[in-house]
């Protein structure tokens, strides 16, 4: 029985975990509490961190939209620190574990929490390629238009993206910007890509990188982009829609059905202990 509390406890702790909503993208809000989260854990981790950040945090922190312009210094102490609050945490979890199950938490606390940041960034950076992958095509048509009405193409990414709303229209008003700091066209797209390593993303770069190259009219570049882009979208829809069929059908063999017969099987079995075979349940 306290193997079976302690499962059901832990699961249910995953699943708050996982049906908490994300933290919000959307528009020039605050980031909410998980970067206040990840910023008090960078101050205490500061104190400990030792070693040197993995090589591809700083593209998994760009692809995340660099939230509260955190860096990999500040990220990298949040790991350390989260894995020194797990360890902290795994003491109390490894007594209160039924059996051998203690010498299991004892090291997977630590692991856990030094991955944690890293599941908020991959979070973070799913819901903003998604986000990204939304606005594509209607943009690409905007942005179109807008090239047509006269004007380059870095004043037209920042004409769209000062009036648009998201992340893509964010990074086009940002790309602009640069150019006009100085910063070649070409080099700025290629950090377009590095921030939002998405396929769609990389094709525009590229078709745009070939349109000047070529001198191919930039208005029909962008019109082929959007139709591949709007065809992207719409058959990444239906394989989401797809997947989702199999996983209702596995969350009710795997939860719902064993949980309803587990209360039959108690209500049977109480009914037997009491020895009132005619009030068993037909």
């Amino acid at each position: 029985m306290s193997a079976l509390a302690f499962v059901a406890a832990a699961s249910g702790a995953t699943g708050l975990l996982l049906v908490l909503p994300g933290v919000r993208v959307a528009g020039r809000a605050p980031q909410g509490r998980g970067v206040r989260g990840l910023r008090l854990l960078a101050a205490l981790g500061n104190r400990l961190r030792q070693g040197r950040a993995p090589a591809d945090l700083r593209g998994r922190i760009e692809a995340a939209g660099s939230p509260a312009a955190l860096g990999i210094r500040e990220v990298m102490a949040a790991k350390v620190a989260a894995a020194v609050l797990g360890a902290v945490a795994a003491v109390p979890l490894a007594a209160l574990a039924p059996g051998r199950l203690g010498v299991v938490i004892a090291p997977l606390a630590p692991a856990a929490g030094f991955l944690l940041p890293d599941l908020w960034l991959g979070r973070l950076a799913a819901e903003r390629a998604r986000r990204v992958r939304r606005d594509l095509p209607a943009l690409l048509d905007i942005l179109r238009v807008t090239i047509q009405a006269g004007g380059s193409l870095s004043w037209a990414l920042g004409a769209v993206g000062e009036r648009a709303e998201g992340p893509l229209a964010r990074e086009w008003a940002a790309l602009a910007s640069e150019v006009a700091l100085g910063v070649p066209l070409a080099e700025a797209l290629n950090g377009l890509a590095s921030r939002l390593p998405q396929p769609e993303i990389r094709a525009f770069v590229a078709a745009l990188h070939r349109a000047a190259r070529h001198g191919a009219p930039l208005s029909d570049t962008l019109e082929a982009q959007a139709r591949a882009a709007r065809f992207a979208l719409m058959r990444r829809i239906k394989e989401d829609a797809a997947r989702a069929g199999p996983k209702i059908q596995l969350v009710v063999a795997l939860l719902l059905v064993p949980s309803v017969l587990l209360l039959v099987a108690a209500a049977l079995a109480s009914a037997l202990l009491d020895g009132s075979s005619d009030a068993l349940p037909l």
